[in-house]
């Protein structure tokens, strides 16, 4: 049999590219097939224009030039979850999402380009949790360090710079009488700076000489934006947000073994059935998403990099043996917001400031861990995102008709409209915000499955289930206090709570279990040659930490069984 490539990938988001960097070292010949867009190559210089070149592998078609007119700082250009470059969609804007079901109403807030959710992540890069993945996943928590030290060298992680509204948090906290963490290996509550995947701020940044416009040294630059997608850097490989786009993928294309193709979404895996070998993976059919021409493409392996939707969707609509485990035990975290507001005179008192300027710094930069509970961290956007995440998002209804109980640590709960909304964003620059993510219980209701009436260019559409347990709850309700507790700490004179629904989906995990759908070496129990590579492969919620760091530490694994097991002569 003749083979495109030796491994395909399918996906360049958080775990794909990862996997085809670290084969692409190792002699392997990879083909990545991407279902979006590629930002900052010179062969796709209007990538939601116009449909480009087919595929590139030469580190030289990358450009900063062409990535900082395709980023814009507009908040409905990049992330407007319809028609923004950041969508789950094709490149033609002009075409519209690929749809998902919810059980209910919902969001599942993903990406699809080279760089995938990394596009627009905030660069947070904790480890899990120790005591949650040992003796509770199939890997103990000593075989994961060393690959996380590794992504932690590759991106780099560092701890995130701290400005007023990281400040204001720390003092809430220690006011509160919590601990300063120390160390990547948290086991005990406390606060501390966040393990961001961002080039550390130039200590030349306030010189007089320093060019922001060019920023020839790399760095971070303390503008905010990181969600709108980071273009600050010299060049493609020295943005200072690391996502995969700036990190892995140049370094794959440099290893002169690892193609990209964009644009290309991959709508079956291809499987023979051997004597000897059983199901084997052999390739996979794609879709063009401009002009809707269809192929297949052959490799030795195959390996699965498309999300914690698609993935199980991808096995679901490619008729791959069952498994009561495929789609199924999904976590999300089950978040909630919290924001205080401040007096002018109360941040001059406490941190010397008159404001906290919410858009200034990285968009979440500290953090708080609870193992046993999960995370509370500091997040700031620009208005628009601002407002729409606080103050517009609740599945409580409108505050006037839900007030708090008497017990309650916030002054109010739900969305906020009208005269209320103009005092609290006049306000918004003395406002502090946390998110909360708990550590949800995994659960086989919850999950992908195919909603069999409905189909997309694509293949039956996913349907996504989630219900938070009465533990997840109580969770959530803990967190919640102690969030309003270190506001008050810190001097906030009002809390509000939004109380966000559980169909917001950002951190979607655990569909395709490590153990029960994958082996320990992350290959498909039931399809041989067919490994996992994203999100959805983890075991559990990791204790309430983002899963993107695990996540490439476990891709870094896998890179290494696939050789072993197959090309190692």
């Amino acid at each position: 049999m003749s083979f495109d490539a030796d491994v395909i990938v399918i996906g360049a988001g958080g775990g794909g590219a990862v996997a085809a960097k670290e084969l692409g070292e190792k002699g392997i010949k990879v083909l990545v097939l991407e279902a979006g867009p590629w930002y900052g190559n010179t062969k796709w210089p209007d990538p939601n224009g116009d449909k480009g070149a087919v595929s590139s592998s030469n580190y030289e078609d990358l450009s900063i030039e062409v990535l900082k007119q395709n980023f814009t700082d507009l908040e409905n250009d990049m992330n407007d979850f319809i028609t923004g470059k950041l969508r789950w969609g094709p490149a033609n804007r002009n075409v519209g999402i690929w749809p998902r079901s919810y059980n209910g109403e919902g969001l599942s807030w993903q990406n699809s380009g080279v760089g995938g959710s990394t596009l627009h992540y905030f660069g947070n890069s904790p480890r899990a949790f120790p005591q949650v993945v040992d003796n509770v996943w199939p890997i103990s928590y000593s075989e994961l360090v060393p690959y996380y030290e590794k992504v932690e060298r590759e991106l780099p992680v560092t701890p995130a710079a701290t400005t007023a509204k990281e400040e204001l948090f720390y003092y809430g906290a220690k006011k509160k009488g919590w601990t300063l963490l120390e160390g990547k290996d948290i086991t005990t509550p406390g606060y501390r700076p966040q393990p961001n995947a961002i080039f550390p701020v130039n200590p030349l940044l306030n010189e007089p000489s320093f060019d922001i416009q060019t920023n020839r040294s790399a760095g971070c630059t303390l503008r905010g934006h990181c969600i709108n997608g980071c273009h600050i850097g010299p060049t493609i490989d020295t943005v200072a947000k690391r996502s995969t786009f700036a990190s892995y993928i140049p370094k794959a294309l440099r290893t002169g073994n690892v193609t990209v193709r964009p644009n290309t979404f991959v709508t079956k895996v291809l499987t023979e059935e051997g004597e000897a070998e059983g199901i084997h993976a052999v390739g996979v059919l794609y879709r063009d998403t401009w002009n809707g021409e269809t192929g297949e493409l052959r490799a030795k392996v195959v390996v699965m990099s498309a999300g914690s939707v698609e993935t199980p969707r991808l096995w679901l609509n490619s008729g791959l043996p069952e498994n009561p485990w495929v789609g199924k035990g999904m976590v999300n975290h089950y978040f909630d917001c919290l924001s205080g507001i401040f007096e002018e005179e109360t941040l001059m008192e406490n941190i010397g400031v008159s404001d906290v300027k919410p858009f200034v710094g990285q968009n979440a930069a500290a953090r708080f861990d609870y193992p046993g509970l999960g995370v509370i961290q500091t997040f700031g956007t620009s208005p628009g995102l601002y407002a729409s995440m606080l103050y517009a998002t609740s599945d409580k209804g409108y505050q006037n008709f839900n007030p708090p109980g008497p017990d309650a640590l916030w002054d109010m709960e739900g969305m906020v409209a009208g005269e209320k909304l103009k005092e609290f964003m006049r306000e918004y620059p003395r406002t502090m915000s946390v998110a909360l993510f708990v550590d949800d219980d995994v659960n086989q209701e919850n999950g992908i499955s195919l909603d069999m009436e409905v189909k997309d260019e694509n293949g039956y559409i996913p349907v996504i289930h989630y219900k938070p347990s009465a533990s997840d709850i109580e969770r959530r309700e803990r967190l919640a206090v102690i969030a309003a507790e270190i506001l008050r700490a810190a001097g906030a004179k009002h809390v509000v709570r939004a109380n966000w629904p559980s169909v917001i989906m950002i951190h979607i995990m655990s569909t395709m279990r490590i153990g029960l759908v994958t082996d320990t070496n992350c290959e498909a129990l039931q399809v041989k040659g067919l490994y996992i590579a994203d999100n959805s492969v983890l075991y559990n919620s990791l204790g309430g930490p983002n899963p993107t760091l695990t996540n490439q530490a476990m891709a870094t694994r896998t890179a290494d069984k696939i050789v072993e097991k197959y090309f190692q002569a």
